[in-house]
């Protein structure tokens, strides 16, 4: 289960308050079942995709916030996925166990003034699936084609229900294909390195910055070269470097993006 956001306004604040989104009113899903929404008829979605460190995440969070959309952190799910199947003992290699204790998961997110937090039931894991053990090993189930499966399922489901902001690495080519608004947000190695290591530090967490940045370029490459949806751009997607740019700069190349489009 993954909680859906409360309805929103679509108005536009902070340094772009004056401006307005124009959008169509959100497909639903609900009169099939609201199972499998169908994905190429979901439309009002900012996909945002790209490699580790890039920024996704926070950017993708206060976009949401200025467009006054909900915002879905795919990559989240897919750590509580690996949380889940490491508390429960679950076979890392085997991905038949992996799909089905997925399956089992009792998933729970809600976003409330740009604050996500991530429950598995009642236990709040919002942290848990920060660690480094978790990132570690998350790779082993974002390539099971039936934990995939499952949570893609979600992802359609959750953007089916209101406009959405949602990262990740497939969203633009996979789960949203139709999406009005594609970005692949890019950074240079290093800068993705750098990064990384000061969001590990604000919470107390050193890392060796050389080993930190072999890493990160050992998940680039087995995100991209995976057998299901791996990550690549979307030919209709626009590039967004962020090496050089402050994080209000790209937040506003893609609200920007989002207004020209609309």
């Amino acid at each position: 289960m993954v909680g859906f956001p409360d309805p929103v306004d679509g108005s536009v604040n902070g340094p772009v308050r004056n401006r307005r989104v124009q959008r169509r009113a959100p497909h639903s899903t609900r009169r099939r079942g609201f199972k499998k929404p169908v994905c190429s008829q979901i439309t009002d979605i900012v996909a945002i995709d790209g490699p580790v460190g890039a920024g996704k995440s926070s950017v993708g969070r206060r976009v949401a916030e200025l467009l006054g959309f909900a915002y879905l952190d795919t990559g989240a799910m897919y750590r509580a996925a690996t949380w889940w199947a490491i508390e429960n003992g679950a076979d890392l290699d085997d991905p038949e166990a992996l799909t089905a204790i997925t399956r089992m998961m009792p998933l729970h997110m809600t976003d409330r003034q740009g604050v996500l937090r991530v429950l598995i039931g009642a236990q709040d894991i919002t942290e848990a699936i920060r660690t480094p053990e978790i990132t570690r090993q998350i790779y082993k189930l974002d390539h099971v084609a039936g934990v995939r499966d499952h949570l893609v399922t979600l992802q359609r489901e959750f953007g089916a229900q209101q406009p959405t902001v949602a990262d990740g690495r497939d969203m633009g080519t996979v789960v949203f294909p139709k999406a009005r608004w594609k970005v692949y947000l890019d950074a240079s190695l290093d800068e993705r390195a750098r990064r990384r290591a000061a969001q590990l530090a604000e919470k107390g967490v050193q890392v060796d910055l050389a080993a930190l940045t072999k890493e990160i370029e050992d998940r680039d490459r087995k995100s991209m070269t995976r057998a299901v949806s791996p990550l690549r751009k979307a030919p209709d997607a626009r590039v967004l470097d962020t090496s050089p740019l402050t994080f209000d700069q790209a937040v506003d190349a893609i609200v920007d993006f989002v207004r020209e489009a609309s």
